[in-house]
């Protein structure tokens, strides 16, 4: 077998330890769908001996010393902490020398003491899914039974802060929080939070044959969800956000896209999959063993295989998972390919390409016209934090420069 891994580059598997199992109904969830298909299981939980074999096959996949475990859901924290202090125990056994991580993505509603103490013991990084003040993350992030949830995730950020518990937040920019940039932004300087990711949400309905009703990337027809937010909505949220980072805070609270985006202006790889300009080393493992090309692409027909027959070595670096890679690049249309700024979005996340460009050609981004937007209102900016790191200065002296000369570098 070829041990060479042919995206030459660390290879991630985010796990579902309890599938799309979730104490919350979040309107705009594209995740909560999938049980559908496992519809005829009864236990939708990872086994002990499933959970055995990913970490240490996980581990021997590798060829970096280092290795990220990432935990996501449904809601991760719907197992037991049992079940994670036993991976940790896991990881350690077979970790034979290399250096192990772990992250984890949550609601944070169901967060206390004990939960926060093993997550520091332990150094966890946790990912705390909120959409800014009460008003906007309350109208689509919903308990089981209707309630809201702010106050639930506002307690479990408190008790984060309490242990000392590293912890960032995932902000979904929908039809409604999208209005008011500002308000979303400041929130999260108010509460001290210095790693924001900001994830536009676009779903499309469709009929299909397996039960689910969202539509995956790369194909056309649906309607587009109501909750998802559109693209001048985007581009507008992104250039109001940029403008006050942009003038105060550049070093002091990191955007993930503002991050990304200035990576690919110097030329070194964005840190996140939707702009670099290949996807797919970072696959997903469901509780039963399915293993699937990406999280937006867990739909049957980007099924890679199964760790009880095949190992996460193969299915990561098969032909089909090499093709689902190329995708991104092979299939960028006319427009793209023509775009100043395709080095700086690569044509964005797969999942968002099911429109056509001004040439008829299919594959063109939802969302095109707001990144675009915002890629030429923050070039200058980018140029001038380029020469500033390609002159081994910081790019924060981006801000005395807007300060002292205007609106541009």
């Amino acid at each position: 077998m070829n041990t060479i891994a042919p995206f030459g580059r660390p290879m991630y598997m985010m796990l579902k330890p309890a599938g799309s199992l979730c104490n919350l109904r979040c309107k705009y969830c594209y995740y909560l769908e999938k049980g559908k298909l496992y519809a005829d299981r009864r236990n939708h939980v990872i086994t002990d001996e499933l959970l055995e074999k990913f970490i240490k096959e996980y581990i021997e996949a590798q060829t970096t010393p280092q290795v990220l475990f990432t935990w996501h859901g449904g809601e991760t924290l719907m197992r037991p902490l049992a079940f994670y202090q036993r991976a940790i125990k896991l990881q350690q056994a077979y970790a034979g020398g290399r250096q192990i991580a772990n992250c984890i993505q949550t609601n944070a509603t169901l967060l206390n003491d004990a939960w926060c103490r093993f997550f520091k013991e332990n150094n966890f990084l946790v990912g705390v899914s909120i959409d800014g003040p009460q008003e906007f993350h309350d109208e689509y992030r919903k308990t089981a039974t209707g309630k809201p949830s702010f106050r639930q995730v506002m307690r479990g950020i408190d008790l984060l802060n309490k242990h000392g518990v590293e912890w960032n937040a995932l902000a979904v920019v929908n039809d409604f929080n999208a209005d008011y940039p500002l308000d979303c932004y400041r929130f999260f300087k108010e509460i001290d939070c210095h790693y924001i990711q900001f994830t536009p949400i676009v779903e499309r309905i469709i009929a299909r044959n397996d039960g689910l009703k969202l539509a995956p990337g790369m194909q056309e027809g649906g309607t587009i969800a109501p909750f998802s937010v559109t693209p001048e909505q985007w581009g507008s949220f992104l250039c109001a956000v940029f403008d006050e980072w942009v003038r105060h805070d550049v070093g002091d609270y990191f955007v993930q896209l503002f991050d990304a985006t200035l990576a690919n202006w110097v030329g070194v790889p964005p840190g996140v999959c939707t702009m670099a300009k290949e996807c797919g080393h970072a696959g997903v493992m469901e509780y039963n063993g399915d293993v699937f090309s990406c999280d937006h692409f867990v739909y049957p027909e980007h099924r890679l295989g199964n760790l009880n027959r095949q190992t996460i070595f193969e299915m990561m670096n098969s032909e089909k998972q090499q093709t689902f890679a190329q995708m991104k690049r092979r299939l960028l249309p006319r427009q793209c390919k023509e775009c100043r700024f395709l080095f700086a979005c690569n044509g964005e996340c797969p999942k968002n390409r099911f429109t056509r460009d001004r040439f008829g050609d299919p594959g063109l981004n939802y969302l095109c016209t707001g990144y675009h937007r915002f890629f030429a209102h923050v070039a200058p900016y980018m140029d001038f934090m380029k020469n500033e790191l390609d002159n081994q200065r910081s790019p924060a002296n981006v801000m005395n420069q807007v300060f002292t000369e205007g609106s541009t570098p």
